[in-house]
């Protein structure tokens, strides 16, 4: 099931168009805890389309090194489209990269609200130069299974949004 979300296949045909049009990508996680980073990496060559990427799991690594502003993370909280908007922003130019993924979520089985439950994950999408698409989901399952999901959605989110930018 988790792999009718992203499988190895499209995995391969998205890193060989951005080699194609020679651009990048990184990523900002939190909640994942480096999965992104892990899938992309485990297709040999990636090295010429992954500049890097940082879990930011704690809020004060968030705002030192992806410059999330503390007052927004206190607003807002961690897992809200303001701060995946910021940790964007921060590790795209951290890793000066073309195309960036943020995840921030609550994986569970811990650390619920009545507002944001345990699988609420918010993945934010962008390209440098073209904007960003934030948007909040909710998985279910056991922590890995919403962690895994998380991942692999934000690689298809990027992927397709990858594709619609081929077109502009």
């Amino acid at each position: 099931m988790i792999d009718s979300i992203f499988n190895e296949k499209e995995m391969l045909e998205f890193q060989n168009l951005l080699k194609t049009h020679n651009k990048t990508i990184t990523s900002a996680e939190s909640c994942t805890g480096g999965l992104v980073a892990s899938m992309i990496t485990e297709i040999s060559g990636s090295s010429d389309i992954f500049n890097g990427s940082i879990v930011t799991y704690s809020n004060e690594i968030k705002h030192q090194e992806l410059q999330v502003k503390k007052e927004t993370l206190n607003k807002y909280g961690a897992v809200s489209t303001q701060v995946v908007e910021e940790m964007l922003n921060g590790v795209i130019k951290k890793f000066d990269a073309d195309y960036a993924i943020a995840i921030s979520g609550i994986a569970g089985p811990n650390g619920g609200t009545k507002n944001k439950p345990v699988g609420t994950v918010v993945i934010g999408v962008m390209e440098k130069n073209i904007g960003q698409d934030i948007e909040i989901c909710i998985f279910e399952g056991t922590r890995k299974e919403v962690q895994i999901q998380a991942a692999k959605y934000s690689l298809k989110k990027v992927f397709k949004f990858f594709q619609k930018t081929l077109d502009k």
